[in-house]
């Protein structure tokens, strides 16, 4: 079978060493413990028991016996050789000469370590359900499992198949999956509403007077930073919602599939989505509008909280900011007149050593500094015009207030068309935000 999806360096090295271990992989697979040294050591000859470990290492390495067991990269024989105190690694050479040899060897190694064939039923079996558990629970490409099937093999001491057979393997297990995926999402798409299916549909329709479809129109996210363009996108939230997909229960798919799903559906053309074969168009449908109906949330939230910062928050700090420096002359003036008032009572405080003080001199003293008058007109000013907590919060409630207008269009929206939540704290506020429909509508009484 053709491996479409492996390029042509990759069919060349399976089963094949691409260049050079590096030396935390000749430490791995390469290396020699007591009980490989043990079986190596039974075999007479430096080019046998060298040709031997090398054949046992490469069966680690790679997963599979090679037709010419010296085709290997000749670090790998100068790293076993140092192990078995083989002084010339030359004499490996030596070990092709007896063909026997070399399948008696590996014939020892597969018996000896357990390795079994592709062949066997039980091996074969293992590998299927490995397959179809990662293509089911990961949204990987048939090249990656390919991978974690050739790393499988070679954990599970299963010898390799030829490139065909297990990429065909893969192709069929990922197929399988997909179908599975398709499946499961359509049915529960029909549990949920068997309506949902035609609804989703018709997003795919191009209604009257339009130039794009429903599902294009919904895809495209706010553009504008304003109330306009908040409300837009309010209701281009509500109008994915409402069409149903965010009720169904899909916690039998993985997420990662369904995100895959999503993202495909979200960037492929109506008309290509359209001539999907079922139940593949309306599972591909359910997970893009879930897809895009969390997207058209946090677009909508987003622009919320950029709207509020720069077109409300901002704006009315600045505001307040400046009335408090309209007022910061008249401060400064009346704080001098105090400073000189209180320096000078000051000074007369420090000369009485503790006797009574005179208020008519304490207040010559004060008025030699400015008249009686406008020192208490000083003091009454300063306490007017420095602010505690509470005056700023009241000058930020006035100013937010005279920008209401900013925010009245879409508090409707902003109330209904989200799918808010809140943790036992923050009910309050949520149940606040969904009074303000209410509100909104309400005319202002003037009491007399």
């Amino acid at each position: 079978m053709p491996v479409e999806f492996l390029a042509d360096e990759q069919v060349a090295a399976y089963g094949r060493f691409d260049g050079e271990p590096v030396r935390a992989e000749l430490e791995r697979f390469f290396f020699l413990d007591d009980a490989d040294r043990e079986l190596v050591g039974r075999h007479r000859g430096e080019h046998s028991r060298l040709g031997f470990a090398v054949q046992l290492g490469t069966v680690r390495f790679l997963g599979t016996f090679l037709s010419d067991p010296l085709e290997v990269p000749w670090v790998v024989v100068d790293y076993l050789a140092g192990q078995l105190d083989v002084a010339d690694s030359s004499v490996v050479k030596r070990y092709t000469e007896r063909l026997p040899t070399q399948h008696e060897h590996a014939r020892e190694i597969r018996s000896v370590y357990g390795y079994r064939d592709f062949t066997d039923p039980q091996a074969a079996a293992e590998l299927q359900a490995f397959l179809a558990s990662r293509a089911w629970t990961q949204a990987e490409g048939p090249v990656a499992l390919f991978g974690q099937a050739t790393a499988w093999l070679r954990r599970s001491r299963v010898l390799l198949p030829g490139v065909s057979v297990l990429a065909r393997l893969v192709v069929s297990v990922r197929s399988e999956a997909t179908d599975r995926v398709h499946q499961e999402l359509a049915v529960a798409a029909e549990q949920a509403d068997r309506q949902l299916a035609g609804r989703l549909r018709n997003l795919l329709e191009v209604a009257p007077g339009a130039r794009v479809s429903e599902l294009e129109r919904l895809r495209r996210g706010p553009t504008r930073t304003s109330g306009p363009g908040l409300e837009r996108a309010l209701a281009r939230a509500a109008e994915v919602i409402v069409v149903g997909a965010g009720e169904v229960d899909v916690s039998g798919v993985p997420a990662n599939r369904l995100a895959m799903l999503a993202r495909y559906g979200l960037a492929a053309k109506a008309p290509l989505l359209r001539e999907l074969a079922e139940p593949r168009r309306t599972a591909t449908l359910l997970a893009t509008v879930r897809g895009l109906e969390a997207a058209a949330v946090d677009d909508a939230l987003d622009l919320f909280d950029v709207l509020m910062a720069t077109r409300l928050l901002n704006p009315a700090r600045r505001a307040a900011q400046q009335e408090r420096l309209a007022v910061l002359p008249k401060l400064e003036k009346a704080s001098v007149t105090l400073a000189g008032a209180a320096s000078a009572l000051l000074g007369l405080l420090a000369g009485t050593d503790g006797e009574a003080l005179d208020v008519a001199a304490a207040w010559a003293v004060v008025e030699q500094v400015a008249p009686r008058e406008r020192v208490l007109e000083a003091a009454a000013l300063v306490e007017e015009l420095v602010p505690d907590d509470a005056s700023l919060e009241t000058v930020m409630r006035a100013e937010l207030a005279r920008r209401y207008g900013t925010v009245r269009p879409f508090l409707p929206l902003l109330a209904e068309a989200l799918p808010l939540a809140a943790t036992g704290d923050g009910q309050p506020v949520l149940d606040a935000v969904r009074r303000l429909p209410n509100l909104v509508g309400r005319r202002r009484i003037r009491r007399g």
